[in-house]
């Protein structure tokens, strides 16, 4: 391929958003490979650094949540148009609902367009949303899932013959610094994330020499930090639960922790885990329908515990703090296994997919 345009509602610090520019960058690195950026969401500032070779497309008018029907039809308009000026050979796209925006903007334009979730696989979406996915995924020329259990999922919903599995690029080297008695999670302070429940099962345990440390912010309108703050405050352990906020220089609390753990129940595939795993540091995580246990091995470089359960979440946590050979050990395991989510092997993988489609769609959706 030599031009390819990249399609995302936002770059705002996320998950998602960071493979996105980690893509981004890697695809206009390769020689003869054109890269356009369409940023079309309702926040349109770029958080991650961006090679400045990439042309950015925006909207002249700003997305209304407000207007959010009249701002969804533009927005429609505004894609086909552009998108069907540029005249890429490919077009991909990131995000669980926005993707039917972009499948129904190039309806009928005759360009490939690989889209991905990013979320978890089999989350409720209003009946809208599903009729419109299950009418427009199969015009997708590839679907992209971030986990087998995804791939699996998504078989049943759109019966799509092409259909991969590419996980996440992992940055592999993270410094590694003096160790601290700390147990760290970064993650949004969302409900989903059960910082909460993280924070009472730190107050249950009996080592009052560690810290808990929570890298994440406050989002979508949620305000969760000053209620987690006081429920810290009101197990004891106010003094002992550190609440850093967004940090673009994450990479130092890894390097620093000795554990990291992981309390969400939602996700698609979580970054942070793998970041972790290249920083040495022992995992132990709930075992939700996606992601977790596509990079923990339960009992080598870490622990999967059933959703929810903070009675043995609390119990591994302990053994973890108490035994620092096992976290060494199982650090150690993490980093090798980690390995095969490099940034080149993930970029690779997405270029080489999007390359070597010989057919078109209506061959493609053969069932």
């Amino acid at each position: 391929m030599n031009h390819i345009c990249f399609v995302i509602h936002s770059l705002q610090p996320g998950g998602m958003e960071r493979v996105f520019s980690v893509l981004l960058n890697d695809f206009v690195k390769r020689e003869g490979v054109k890269v356009d950026l369409i940023l079309y969401g309702i926040k349109r500032d770029v958080f991650y650094n961006i090679d400045p070779s990439i042309q950015i497309h925006l909207p002249d008018f700003p997305f209304d949540p407000e207007r959010r029907g009249i701002s969804t039809v533009k927005t429609v308009f505004f894609l086909r148009k552009k998108i069907k000026a540029l005249n890429p050979e490919a077009v991909l796209s990131f995000g669980v609902l926005w993707n039917n925006l972009v499948l129904l903007a190039t309806k009928g334009l005759g360009i490939p367009v690989f889209v991905s979730d990013r979320s978890q696989p089999d989350k409720p979406l209003s009946p809208l949303q599903e009729k419109l996915r299950k009418y427009l995924y199969p015009g997708a020329y590839g679907i992209i899932a971030q986990t087998q259990k995804a791939k699996e999922v998504y078989q049943k919903i759109y019966r799509h013959n092409n259909m991969t599995v590419i996980g996440n690029p992992i940055v592999q080297e993270m410094p590694i610094d003096e160790k601290r008695k700390e147990i760290l999670m970064v993650a949004r302070l969302i409900q989903s994330k059960h910082q909460n429940e993280l924070i009472e099962i730190f107050a249950s345990l009996p080592k009052n020499d560690w810290e808990l440390t929570l890298v994440g912010d406050d989002h979508l309108k949620q305000n969760n930090k000053l209620a987690w703050k006081k429920l810290a405050e009101d197990l004891g352990v106010g003094n002992r639960v550190n609440f850093e906020g967004m940090q673009k220089d994450v990479e130092k609390y890894y390097g620093r922790a000795s554990i990291f753990a992981f309390s969400s129940s939602s996700e698609g595939f979580p970054n942070v885990i793998g970041e972790a795993m290249a920083a040495k540091l022992p995992v132990i995580a709930y075992d939700c329908v996606a992601g977790p246990s596509d990079l923990i091995e339960n009992g080598v470089n870490g622990y999967l515990i059933p959703l929810h359960d903070k009675i043995l979440f609390a119990e591994k946590l302990l053994l973890l703090m108490e035994n620092e050979e096992l976290r060494n050990k199982m650090g150690e395991d993490a980093k090798i296994s980690i390995k095969s989510f490099s940034s080149k092997e993930i970029c690779n993988a997405y270029f080489d997919f999007m390359s070597s489609v010989k057919t078109n769609i209506q061959e493609v959706n053969k069932l």
